[in-house]
């Protein structure tokens, strides 16, 4: 693929990630502006919106470890930003832009919704009542990662295909 292509697709991801930021920003704000007052919306069967906090990490673990939680998970945004150049096909760049814009959403949260750099806690709000609540970025990791590893296996089922079968010779004579 050419560089230009590289290009285009990186700006994918890019769009990809900045559009789950603003939607999880979005959802965030409404969240703590309309259960701030510590009632819960009972949507369908069991879902509910429920405002919580979360200062750990996924399912409520690391209570208290934000900041190096925030700080692991920059460095993962890094790493993916970086990669975006040697990734090729769509299910990449949108599964990477996935993960980034969910990892940028939380980190938001850790930044600016505390007192002190990387103290805050993440706004959760989606709540089945059988399983932890969790937000729009938590969407958006989830699916991203479940897109990239189909895409992995996509990929080596491809070139497993494209390569050649070796035969083997008898050299009977």
């Amino acid at each position: 693929m050419s560089r230009a292509g590289r290009l285009s697709l990186a700006r994918l991801s890019i769009v990809v990630a900045a559009v789950a930021v603003v939607i999880d920003q979005i959802t965030k704000a409404w969240a703590v502006d309309h259960l701030g007052d510590g009632h819960v919306d009972h949507v369908i069967w069991t879902l509910q919106f429920n405002l919580a906090y979360n200062n750990g990490m996924a399912f409520g673990r690391g209570q208290g470890w934000g900041p190096l939680i925030g700080i692991l998970a920059t460095i993962i945004v890094v790493v993916l930003l970086l990669s975006l150049g040697r990734q090729s096909g769509r299910v990449a760049r949108w599964s990477t832009g996935l993960i980034i814009g969910g990892a940028v959403g939380n980190i938001v949260d850790r930044i600016f919704r505390g007192d002190g750099f990387m103290h805050g806690s993440v706004v959760d709000f989606i709540d089945f009542q059988w399983f932890p609540i969790f937000n729009v970025a938590d969407i958006c990791v989830n699916v991203g990662g479940a897109l990239m590893v189909i895409g992995f296996l996509l990929t080596d089922r491809a070139a497993d295909a494209d390569e050649p079968a070796v035969e083997e010779s008898s050299d009977d004579v």
